[in-house]
Protein backbone atom coordinates (compact mmCIF):
# COMPACT_ATOMS: atom_id res chain seq x y z
CA UNK A 1 0.00 0.00 0.00
CA UNK A 2 2.63 2.44 1.06
CA UNK A 3 4.64 1.59 -2.32
CA UNK A 4 1.03 2.87 -4.65
CA UNK A 5 0.78 5.84 -2.40
CA UNK A 6 4.69 6.61 -3.07
CA UNK A 7 4.62 5.92 -6.78
CA UNK A 8 0.86 8.10 -6.98
CA UNK A 9 2.34 11.06 -5.25
CA UNK A 10 5.82 10.63 -7.48
CA UNK A 11 2.95 10.59 -10.73
CA UNK A 12 1.41 14.20 -9.75
CA UNK A 13 4.81 16.00 -9.16
CA UNK A 14 6.13 14.76 -12.36
CA UNK A 15 2.71 15.80 -14.23
CA UNK A 16 2.61 18.96 -11.97
CA UNK A 17 6.38 19.97 -13.54
CA UNK A 18 4.88 19.08 -17.36
CA UNK A 19 1.77 20.93 -16.86
CA UNK A 20 3.26 24.29 -15.49
CA UNK A 21 3.01 27.24 -17.61
CA UNK A 22 5.05 30.17 -18.09
CA UNK A 23 3.88 32.28 -20.91
CA UNK A 24 5.97 34.93 -21.86
CA UNK A 25 3.50 38.42 -22.67
CA UNK A 26 5.02 41.71 -23.34
CA UNK A 27 2.80 44.92 -23.12
CA UNK A 28 3.17 48.25 -24.14
CA UNK A 29 4.45 50.90 -21.16
CA UNK A 30 2.00 53.20 -23.03
CA UNK A 31 -0.61 51.14 -23.13
CA UNK A 32 0.03 50.52 -19.12
CA UNK A 33 0.06 54.18 -18.51
CA UNK A 34 -3.37 54.89 -20.45
CA UNK A 35 -5.23 52.31 -18.09
CA UNK A 36 -7.83 53.81 -15.90
CA UNK A 37 -6.04 52.73 -13.08
CA UNK A 38 -2.75 54.28 -13.68
CA UNK A 39 -4.28 57.56 -14.46
CA UNK A 40 -5.82 57.04 -10.22
CA UNK A 41 -3.02 55.79 -8.97
CA UNK A 42 -0.03 57.53 -10.81
CA UNK A 43 0.16 61.52 -9.95
CA UNK A 44 2.57 62.66 -12.61
CA UNK A 45 5.09 63.67 -10.65
CA UNK A 46 7.28 60.29 -11.64
CA UNK A 47 7.50 59.98 -15.00
CA UNK A 48 9.41 56.25 -16.94
CA UNK A 49 11.07 55.62 -19.50
CA UNK A 50 12.13 52.67 -20.79
CA UNK A 51 16.16 51.62 -21.74
CA UNK A 52 16.81 52.92 -25.47
CA UNK A 53 13.44 55.36 -24.92
CA UNK A 54 14.34 59.02 -25.49
CA UNK A 55 14.51 61.07 -22.44
CA UNK A 56 15.21 64.24 -21.11
CA UNK A 57 18.49 65.27 -20.34
CA UNK A 58 19.66 63.69 -16.98
CA UNK A 59 20.88 66.05 -14.34
CA UNK A 60 21.03 63.75 -11.67
CA UNK A 61 21.39 59.70 -10.97
CA UNK A 62 19.95 58.73 -7.40
CA UNK A 63 21.21 54.83 -7.43
CA UNK A 64 18.82 51.87 -8.93
CA UNK A 65 16.43 49.35 -7.69
CA UNK A 66 13.68 46.59 -8.79
CA UNK A 67 10.62 46.01 -8.23
CA UNK A 68 9.39 42.49 -8.62
CA UNK A 69 5.36 42.48 -8.65
CA UNK A 70 2.90 39.42 -9.23
CA UNK A 71 -0.45 38.43 -8.86
CA UNK A 72 -2.64 36.02 -8.98
CA UNK A 73 -3.72 34.84 -12.32
CA UNK A 74 -6.27 32.32 -11.74
CA UNK A 75 -9.78 33.85 -13.79
CA UNK A 76 -7.66 36.82 -15.49
CA UNK A 77 -6.58 38.02 -19.13
CA UNK A 78 -3.38 36.89 -19.17
CA UNK A 79 -2.62 40.79 -21.03
CA UNK A 80 -4.27 42.12 -18.72
CA UNK A 81 -3.23 40.46 -15.46
CA UNK A 82 0.50 41.68 -17.00
CA UNK A 83 -0.29 45.47 -17.29
CA UNK A 84 -1.82 45.09 -14.04
CA UNK A 85 1.32 43.38 -12.26
CA UNK A 86 3.46 46.14 -14.53
CA UNK A 87 1.27 49.30 -13.18
CA UNK A 88 2.23 47.85 -9.58
CA UNK A 89 5.77 48.04 -10.10
CA UNK A 90 5.60 51.11 -11.57
CA UNK A 91 3.59 52.84 -8.34
CA UNK A 92 6.46 51.12 -6.07
CA UNK A 93 8.75 52.69 -8.26
CA UNK A 94 7.50 55.94 -7.94
CA UNK A 95 6.71 55.75 -3.99
CA UNK A 96 10.45 54.95 -3.83
CA UNK A 97 11.56 57.72 -6.12
CA UNK A 98 9.69 60.70 -4.30
CA UNK A 99 11.42 59.41 -0.96
CA UNK A 100 14.68 59.87 -2.73
CA UNK A 101 13.84 62.93 -4.58
CA UNK A 102 13.86 61.74 -7.91
CA UNK A 103 11.25 63.12 -10.88
CA UNK A 104 11.87 60.17 -13.13
CA UNK A 105 13.02 56.11 -13.60
CA UNK A 106 15.09 55.52 -16.64
CA UNK A 107 16.72 53.10 -17.99
CA UNK A 108 14.03 50.66 -17.13
CA UNK A 109 14.65 46.84 -18.34
CA UNK A 110 12.87 44.05 -17.67
CA UNK A 111 13.94 42.17 -15.25
CA UNK A 112 12.16 38.75 -14.67
CA UNK A 113 14.79 36.51 -12.68
CA UNK A 114 17.08 38.26 -13.51
CA UNK A 115 17.15 38.13 -17.35
CA UNK A 116 17.95 41.59 -18.67
CA UNK A 117 15.65 41.90 -21.47
CA UNK A 118 15.98 45.86 -22.98
CA UNK A 119 12.95 47.44 -25.69
CA UNK A 120 12.36 50.86 -26.13
CA UNK A 121 9.17 50.13 -25.80
CA UNK A 122 7.42 46.75 -24.50
CA UNK A 123 7.92 45.42 -20.78
CA UNK A 124 8.03 41.33 -20.80
CA UNK A 125 5.66 39.65 -18.13
CA UNK A 126 5.16 35.78 -17.07
CA UNK A 127 1.89 33.94 -17.19
CA UNK A 128 1.79 31.03 -15.23
CA UNK A 129 -1.24 28.94 -14.58
CA UNK A 130 -1.56 30.58 -10.83
CA UNK A 131 0.49 33.45 -11.07
CA UNK A 132 1.30 36.16 -13.44
CA UNK A 133 4.32 37.98 -12.81
CA UNK A 134 7.15 41.35 -13.70
CA UNK A 135 10.35 42.42 -12.72
CA UNK A 136 11.45 45.91 -13.87
CA UNK A 137 15.16 47.24 -13.13
CA UNK A 138 15.36 51.14 -13.62
CA UNK A 139 17.38 53.83 -12.28
CA UNK A 140 16.14 56.83 -10.18
CA UNK A 141 17.03 60.47 -11.54
CA UNK A 142 15.92 64.15 -11.86
CA UNK A 143 15.19 64.65 -15.48
CA UNK A 144 14.69 68.50 -16.87
CA UNK A 145 11.12 68.94 -17.65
Amino acid sequence: MKRIILFTALAFSAAGGVMARDTIVRVKLADVLAMPEAREKLDGSVTFYLAGQETPVVKSRLGSDVSNKKTNGVGKDDEYGCKYVVLSALIAFQQSAKQRGANAVVDMVSYYKKNVVRDAQMIECHAGNIMIGAALKGEYATVAR
